[in-house]
């Protein structure tokens, strides 16, 4: 049999007015295949003219009316995969995204982690649903690979696909392998769908990796004390706040932890740039 969402090698079964009549390998010697088993390539979509028997490289996905139809165009992703693609429109029912076939690839509100609107990018895995209708979905970590080619130590990129207050941010590196920034290293707000650049801390046993945002300890604290120095310039060279503040004001004032901030701050006052008063005011020196 054919498999829906897949790129496969069916054999001509026959010639017809509209097309060719593709069946699988197994199905080859059957003289009367039954209409579920064999799946119409288009004369439209066929590279050239067939001959009965010939073997040919087809992706089978569904048309309009969900009728199995076989292409030899190639999609940007395949069943139990994942891929950014655009969104092309936003009906009542749901979005349709462009996938680079004639026909868009279906994304149901009921799958969508975040509303999503016409010409925006989004991640998504393909899957069947109930109906045995080809759909996608943004919840895509079962879709995710845990077979990656990095180590501890290698800078990736990925997009956050979910958060946990409990876990962390989850991120697709290569919008294709599972990663996780632990919650302890998640400080500030976090958005889904947004492009990071990570760290890989650790392999773990299943081949997951744990990510971090945050750069080695020596280049961290420089980029966090221009980060501070910024801010000091955005409010006439005086925090509002204090090291005393609590860790949820430093963390929405600065996108620092306490602790970081603390470290910064300090390089800052060590490097006489800054000045701490008796009441803990932080100003430019």
């Amino acid at each position: 049999m054919f498999e829906l969402a897949k790129t496969q090698t069916l054999y001509v079964e026959k010639k017809v007015e509209f097309g060719y009549y593709l069946v699988s390998e197994d199905l080859r010697q059957k003289k009367v295949p039954a209409s579920n088993e064999h799946v119409l390539l288009p004369g439209k979509l066929a590279p050239r003219a067939l001959s009965a028997g010939e073997a040919v490289e087809v992706f089978v996905y569904l048309d309009s009316q969900d009728r199995p139809v076989a292409t030899t165009a190639h999609p940007y992703v395949e069943l139990h995969q994942t891929a950014l693609l655009t969104v092309n429109d936003v009906s009542k029912v749901g979005a349709f995204l462009n996938w680079g076939l004639e026909k868009d690839l279906f994304l149901p509100f009921a799958e969508q982690t975040k509303p999503v609107k016409k010409g925006e990018e989004v991640l998504v895995g393909v899957y069947l649903d109930k109906s045995g209708r080809i759909s996608s979905t943004m919840n895509v970590y079962p879709y995710l690979s845990s077979e990656s080619p990095y180590k501890k130590g290698d800078t990736v990129t990925g997009r956050i696909y979910e958060t946990s207050r409990n876990f962390g941010v989850f991120v697709a590196v290569d919008n294709k392998f599972q990663g996780l920034i632990p919650s302890k290293e998640v400080h500030g707000p976090v958005e889904i769908g947004s492009k990071i650049n990570a760290r890989i801390t650790g392999v773990r046993s299943d081949g997951k990796l744990n990510l971090s945002v945050h750069e080695k300890s020596y280049l961290e604290i420089d980029k966090n004390a221009e980060a501070i120095m910024d801010l000091l310039d955005s409010y006439s060279g005086v925090l509002p706040f204090t090291e005393k503040a609590t860790p949820e004001v430093i963390a929405r004032e600065t996108g620092l932890s306490k602790n970081d901030f603390k470290k910064a701050v300090g390089r800052l006052y060590k490097e006489r740039k800054v000045t701490i008063s008796e009441d803990g005011k932080i100003r430019r020196a």
